[in-house]
């Protein structure tokens, strides 16, 4: 170094306070990179009478709904996040699916519905219960079903599907329809009101108690004799799908008319 130079230490070469003022330009940069879109097949059997298959991002990372629940809903066209096309008779594919948890639904002729869930949480910080949690103590499996019978209700068919927990909380996919004359008689003679929800009970004081608060998947009205007309099921298989980015099959039996192996809806 000649005199009269000023010496330049390493922190202060230019090349590297060039790269320090990109940092953060380069941090938005990546953030701003949408998640690589995800592939997920259904393989079906026995699904040559089916018309739809699509997909639910039902409860964002927390249990919170991502969006809320339409009253005006259609039993016929459920309002999917995601769309899958038709490959071939009994193949159907989704092919830009953003990473996430999905629960499938599939529509059939004939009236059919079939669809999978997850037990959401019901109150703030609860877990997720996956669709095949199960509930083995066979007292307190009672113990909430017949709280659930002996409470009064505004429904006339009050059905708990299915119930999954632990040795604390319970959930309970719900089946609530009134298929008798409601208030709606006046603007819609012989409508007929159906809700599936999530409920919970919580252990406390040495005996279970049902949360006031639920989780409300789904709200249809119809005509009653349309409604004695539909099957709509509930699958555990089709619930809780993780999607990534690597390509995802699912082999799945679509359940024959004779054998009632899922709980929901049957013509009545």
């Amino acid at each position: 170094m000649t005199h009269g130079e000023k010496q330049v230490t390493n922190d202060e070469k230019p090349p590297m306070r060039a790269a320090r003022r990109m940092l953060p330009s380069l941090a938005l940069a990546l953030l701003a990179i949408p998640a690589q879109a995800g592939k997920l097949t259904l393989d079906m059997a026995g699904g040559e009478k089916v018309t739809l298959v699509g997909a639910f991002q039902r409860w964002d990372q927390d249990g919170n709904p991502t969006k809320k629940v339409n009253p005006k809903a259609k039993i016929d066209a459920p309002e999917v996040d995601a769309v899958a096309t038709r490959e071939g008779t009994n193949t159907w594919v989704f092919k830009d699916l953003k990473p996430a948890k999905y629960d499938l639904v599939i529509l059939a002729r004939d009236r059919v519905r079939i669809e999978g869930w997850e037990y959401a949480p019901v109150l703030e910080f609860d877990p997720f219960f996956p669709p095949s949690s199960s509930l083995t103590d066979d007292p307190t499996r009672e113990s909430i079903l017949d709280h659930i019978r002996k409470s009064p209700h505004y429904e006339n068919k009050v059905e708990p599907l299915y119930l999954g927990g632990d040795e604390k909380t319970v959930r309970v996919l719900m089946m609530l329809i009134r298929d008798k004359p409601t208030s709606y008689e006046a603007d819609f003679p012989g409508a007929a009101t159906m809700r599936f929800e999530i409920w919970q009970y919580s252990y406390q004081y040495g005996g279970w108690a049902k949360e006031k608060r639920t989780r409300v998947m789904h709200r249809v009205i119809l005509h009653r004799d349309e409604l004695r007309q539909w099957t709509w099921l509930w699958d555990p298989k089709l619930g809780a799908i993780e999607v990534g980015r690597t390509p995802k099959t699912i082999n799945y039996q679509m359940p024959q008319g004779s054998k009632k192996r899922l709980k929901g809806l049957y013509p009545h």
